[in-house]
């Protein structure tokens, strides 16, 4: 019970931040928010497969979370990236 709560939190973060980045006051706070929910969707990723691994999460619905996070991480990790070389971090 205690590991899916800590996924409802950080998966529910993940959204929470990126909801916040539509408001940056500036490319570096957009940076900052979607790094975090970068952040929150890589621990999000660890309670799931701590879930699965417990047996609390059976293959098939394992498989569809997992493909589903998946996706979003490769999203955030091309928007940090992008945000990175736009703003001259990544030189």
């Amino acid at each position: 019970y205690s590991h899916s709560k800590q996924l409802y939190r950080s998966g529910s973060s993940i959204g929470a931040n990126v909801r916040e980045s539509k408001h940056a006051q500036s490319d570096a706070d957009f940076l900052s928010k979607m790094s975090i929910a970068y952040k929150e969707a890589d621990e999000s990723d660890f309670w799931l497969h701590l879930l699965h691994d417990n047996g609390y999460l059976d293959d098939k619905q394992f498989e569809s979370l997992d493909k589903d996070l998946t996706r979003i991480l490769k999203i955030l990790t091309s928007i940090v990236k992008t945000m990175r070389t736009k703003l001259g971090y990544d030189k």
